[in-house]
Parts: structure tokens; C-alpha cells; sequence
């Protein structure tokens, strides 16, 4: 390896607070565009901003939650600089004295041990307005939404850690994870609710020194992240192999033709203090407060998982990842479930059902005690694993109970040795020669057998009785 790669990464998220950030608009940016603003948000001179506490608890939750430590002072600064988005010619963000500082988050790094990652800082922000490129006809024409302009952001800036694409995707996975059990943000890259700048340089491998870096933004996915990074990996040494220096400047990641393209010159205005924002002082009282809300984090979670209900690590993770699952399947386990079965049905069977449907557990009607009902009623025999698939899609739409659903829907298994042999026997008769296959020791040709007398049944036969039924016609 000629070169090592030097990584950090600068994360925006939009908090999910009812109002903006330093003004009392609805803080929904994706609602007809311009409809949520007033004098403050459409920067107008003389308006003056007043902070959102619901923003500072939010961004506080999320910084204990990056295990950072509240500074007892941060200001807000005026960061300037001009786009069309920025009309007023500076935002407002904490440059000097940022909210948090010096967190971390832990992933398992690709040699399967744990390695530690560095935040420098977090700070607070107003997010700019929203342009909205569009042809009048033959004519390409740029429009303004301020909708968006003055949501509360933060920013988390990472130390340069980071030595593959691989430490950056979990980098990011890690840090949605705990912020969504916090419940601060939304953390969507698709929705842009969480934004991904990446800082790469390289160097001589085995050195320690810091390199001219280059900024790649436009990053919709994790999986965008990782391939953008590596992309400009290999442009980077290409470029020092020819002995070509790297400049400073941002590059946009296409994700289309998977390259980094040349945005812009990468430059910093000046930052100084903004006389229309009071300082944010924390009080010890105030911060006991904040951290008493915290919920239990994931990590602490999946260890108390594996101790409580007997779950192996990887089940643990997984029913850990997302708070509201968490607490779906603990919530299941209390109500006599074998936690290992719920977290497999849960792992299995319910959580791709609902990245299918693209809702979150809570936005369905289904209930830990329905769910809890249905595998009861699979574990006594009445329905078989497949009825059961069945019958929890249904639960995800509609309110009635399982045993409704199996009743009214026949999803009641076969049972009846006589109408399962008489199956079997068909099955056998229609395919002599997959018999004689599976007596002259081809054994998989039992589970195509098996395959078609399921089908035959509906999906409703008895898997076990129809296999023993298999087994002694066929000897």
C-alpha cells in the first residue's frame, strides 16, 4: 500500500422540533413552497432572531447521545458568505464557541474488533432557504423555497480517523442509530434530513502527516458515501502518481456515472459574533435535566438483551438497531413469547414487511400484544409458519384480531391424516420418477415433494404430519 487514506466527515441534521430555529414557522420544509415563513426566516432587515429552546434540548440529547461534553458557554456567529439561498449574506452558526465538543462512537472496524472513532465538535446552525431549479419553457430558471430556511441544524465534525470507505459508511450508520433513539432527528439521506460532506487526503503510507483535502458533498445514501470515497481514493493517487498536486476544493459525487466532479474553489469567510443572540449558558441543573432523559442507548440495550432474555449477539444487535423495534420486542417478550422466536419473527418476517410497506412500526396498526397473540396461536398448532406470514401482513393493515383473521380467512392448518394422505398419494403417483430418485438416495428431492403437497394443500397442511406421511410411503 503506497497511500493511506485520511478521513473525516462533517454531518448535518435537521432537528425535529415544532418550530424553526430562531423564529416560531413550522418546521416542515417539504410543505408548499414560501408557506411557512415570516420576517425573521426571510432574513428581512430588522427582524430579530430569538433561539428555540426545543432546538437546544434537541441538540443537546443528541450530543450526550454522541457521548460529547456540553460546554457551559457557546454563541452563535455570523458565518459570512453569499448564495442565492443566503440573501441576507451570512448564517448564523456556532463557529467560536460550538455547543458540544470531543465525543465519540465506536463501530467494528473490518478486522472485527472494536475501534473508536473521534468527534471534534458539535455545533448549532440555521439552515439555508432551498433552491428549486426548473425550464420556462426552453429556458432554465432557479427559484427560492424558503421553507426551509432557518430549520435547526447540527453539525457534527468529526476528528480524521477514518481510513476506508468501510470506517465511513459504519461511521455514519452508528451515528443515525443513536441519534434516532434519542428522538431529535429523523436522520433520512433520501429525505435530506441528514446531509454527509466527506474531507479525503492521502498520504505516504506509515506517516502521520496531513495532506491537502479535498470536500465531496451530494451524497443521498451510505452506500453513496463509501463508493464516492473510494472513487476519490483511487482519483487522488492517480493524481500523485503523475506527480499532479491536489488542490483545494469541493467536488459533488454523481452518483449516475460514479464519479466526483469539480463544484467549486473551497474558501472560509469571516465569522464574528452575532450581537442578536444572547449566549447560551448551561447550568448544572439544566444539563441533570437533559441527561435525565436520555433513553437507554443501543449499545447498553443489546448487552442488557443477551443478560435478560438469552438472545446471542447478533440477535441482540437486531433487535436493538431502532428504538421503536426495541421496544416492539421487548414489549412482545413480556407477554410470554420465547424472546429468541419473537425476535426471529420480528427479524425475519416483520421488519422487511415494513420496509416494503416504507412505514415504521408505530405507524401501523399492529400492537405488541396481537403480534405476541398470533405467534401464541403458532405455537399450539392451530396455523403453520406459512399461515402465519399470512395473517401478520394482514395485522399490519387492519385492526381485528388474529384469531379473527384466521378464522375468517381458513388459514386453519390440515391436520386430517385421511385428506393428507390422500395428497401424498396423488403427489407420489403424478411423479414415478422423483420417487424413484429419492429411494435411489437423492434425499433433496423430499423437500420438492414436500414443495408440492403445500401447494396442494392450499399452504395449510401440517408440515411435520405431512413429512412422517412422506416418510413411511416412501420407506
Amino acid at each position: 500500500m503506497k497511500y493511506e487514506a485520511v478521513i473525516g466527515l462533517e454531518i448535518h441534521v435537521q432537528l425535529n422540533a415544532a418550530t424553526k430555529l430562531f423564529c416560531d414557522c413550522p418546521n416542515r420544509p417539504g410543505d408548499e413552497p414560501n408557506r411557512n415563513t415570516c420576517p425573521v426566516c426571510l432574513w428581512l432587515p430588522g427582524a430579530l432572531p430569538k433561539l428555540s429552546r426545543e432546538a437546544l434540548e434537541k441538540a443537546s440529547l443528541a450530543c450526550l447521545a454522541l457521548n460529547c461534553t456540553i460546554q457551559p458557554e457557546s454563541a452563535f456567529d455570523q458565518k459570512v458568505y453569499y448564495y442565492p439561498d443566503l440573501p441576507k449574506g451570512f448564517q448564523l452558526s456556532q463557529h467560536h464557541k460550538p455547543l458540544a465538543r470531543n465525543g465519540w462512537i465506536d463501530i467494528v472496524g473490518e478486522d472485527e474488533k472494536i475501534k473508536r472513532l473521534r468527534i471534534h465538535h458539535i455545533h448549532m446552525e440555521e439552515d439555508v432557504a432551498k433552491l428549486v431549479h426548473e425550464m420556462e419553457g426552453r429556458t432554465p430558471i432557479s427559484l427560492v423555497d424558503f421553507n426551509r430556511a432557518g430549520t435547526p441544524l447540527i453539525e457534527i465534525v468529526s476528528e480524521p480517523d477514518m481510513r476506508s470507505p468501510y470506517d465511513a459508511m459504519e461511521y455514519v450508520k452508528a451515528l443515525r442509530t443513536q441519534l434516532r433513539y434519542t428522538g431529535s432527528a429523523d436522520c433520512s439521506m433520501e429525505q435530506g434530513t441528514l446531509r454527509v460532506d466527506a474531507n479525503i487526503s492521502l498520504r505516504p503510507f506509515g506517516t502521520d502527516e496531513l495532506n491537502t483535502k479535498v470536500e465531496v458533498k451530494n451524497m443521498n445514501s451510505i452506500r453513496n458515501v463509501g463508493d464516492a470515497i473510494a472513487y476519490e481514493i483511487v482519483r487522488q493517487s492517480e493524481c500523485l502518481d503523475r506527480g499532479e498536486p491536489i488542490v483545494l476544493h469541493t467536488r459533488l459525487w454523481d452518483p449516475e456515472k460514479r464519479v466526483t466532479m469539480p463544484m467549486r474553489g473551497k474558501f472560509s469567510g469571516p465569522c464574528v459574533p452575532d450581537p442578536s443572540v444572547a449566549m447560551i449558558v448551561v447550568t448544572d441543573d439544566w444539563l441533570k435535566d437533559i441527561r435525565r432523559r436520555l433513553p437507554e442507548m443501543p449499545g447498553r440495550k443489546a448487552e442488557r438483551f443477551s443478560k435478560e432474555y438469552g438472545l446471542t449477539p447478533d440477535e441482540a444487535s437486531n433487535m436493538s438497531q431502532e428504538r421503536e423495534i426495541s421496544e416492539f420486542f421487548e414489549e412482545s417478550a413480556r407477554q410470554g413469547i420465547p424472546p429468541r422466536k419473537a425476535a426471529s419473527w420480528i427479524t425475519t418476517h416483520l421488519v422487511p414487511a415494513l420496509r416494503d410497506r416504507d412505514v415504521t412500526i408505530t405507524e401501523t396498526p399492529l400492537t405488541s400484544g396481537r403480534f405476541a397473540r398470533l405467534l401464541a396461536i403458532l405455537e399450539t398448532g392451530v396455523i403453520n409458519a406459512h399461515a402465519a406470514k399470512e395473517v401478520l401482513l394482514q395485522l399490519l393493515a387492519s385492526d381485528r384480531s388474529p384469531d379473527e383473521i384466521v378464522e375468517t380467512g381458513k388459514y386453519r392448518q390440515v391436520s386430517d391424516n385421511s385428506e393428507l394422505e390422500a395428497i401424498v398419494d396423488k403427489i407420489l403417483a403424478d411423479h414415478p420418477s422423483d420417487v424413484d430418485d429419492f429411494r435411489g438416495g437423492n434425499a433433496k428431492v423430499m423437500g420438492f415433494l414436500m414443495g408440492l403437497a403445500m401447494k396442494a394443500s392450499g399452504g395449510k397442511a401440517n408440515p411435520r404430519l405431512l413429512k412422517e406421511i412422506f416418510t413411511k410411503r416412501l420407506g
